[in-house]
C-alpha cells in the first residue's frame, strides 16, 4: 500500500483520510449544499453511520488496494478542524472528487486544493488524462474546473441527490496541465 503524503497550500492542509476522521464528516458533510450535486449513490437523508460506513466499507478498502487517494481537508490554523474532502480515483471517466462544508465555499479554497491533487495526479501517480464528471447546474465546480484549464468534452443525463439533469464530463492532460500552469 502506497503512503500518502500531507499535502499543504498556502492555507489549507491536506491530511490522508483515516477512520477517526468520520465523526467529523458525519457533522460537516451531510447537508443538502454540499450534497445536492453528488452521484445519487449517496444517501439521502444521510444516515447516521454514513461516515463510518462510507470510510470502512469504500474509501479505506480502496485506498488499501491502490485505486483511490483521499485527503481531508483542514484550514492551516485550525489543523484538528475537518471542513471538506478531496478524492483521487483509479475510474474511468472520474478520477477526482471533492466536498466542502458551506462555511467555507465561495473563498476559493477548493481551486486551491485542486492545484496540489492534481499535480499528485499528474506527478506522483504520473498520469495522462484526467475526467472529472459533475451535475452541469453546479456553477462553483464547473468554474474549478475552468480554472484549472480543463475543457468540457461531454453531457450526458446523470442522477444526483437533487434529481436528473445533465452530467458534464471534464478534462485536462498532463500536458495541458503543464501548459496552463506555465511549466511547459
Amino acid at each position: 500500500m502506497h503512503v500518502l503524503p500531507t499535502l499543504q497550500t498556502s492555507r489549507l492542509l491536506l491530511l490522508p483520510l483515516s477512520l477517526a476522521d468520520a465523526g467529523a464528516i458525519q457533522q460537516r458533510f451531510p447537508h443538502w449544499e454540499v450534497v445536492r450535486y453528488l452521484n445519487d449513490r449517496v444517501p439521502w437523508p444521510y444516515p447516521e453511520d454514513g461516515a463510518l460506513s462510507f470510510l470502512r466499507d469504500v474509501a479505506l478498502p480502496a485506498m488499501a488496494r491502490g485505486e483511490e487517494w483521499h485527503w481531508t481537508l483542514r484550514l492551516l490554523d485550525r489543523p484538528e478542524d475537518v471542513i471538506g474532502s478531496i478524492s483521487l480515483m483509479d475510474q474511468v471517466d472520474n478520477n477526482r472528487g471533492f466536498w466542502l462544508s458551506p462555511p467555507w465555499q465561495g473563498q476559493g479554497l477548493m481551486s486551491e486544493a485542486c492545484e496540489v491533487i492534481d499535480a499528485y495526479w499528474f506527478h506522483t501517480l504520473g498520469r495522462a488524462l484526467m475526467r472529472v464528471p459533475k451535475a452541469a447546474p453546479n456553477e462553483g465546480s464547473r468554474r474549478i474546473s475552468e480554472r484549472g484549464g480543463m475543457r468540457l468534452v461531454s453531457s450526458q443525463e446523470g442522477s444526483f441527490v437533487s434529481g436528473k439533469f445533465s452530467c458534464d464530463l471534464w478534462e485536462i492532460t498532463q500536458e495541458q496541465w503543464l501548459k496552463h500552469r506555465g511549466t511547459v
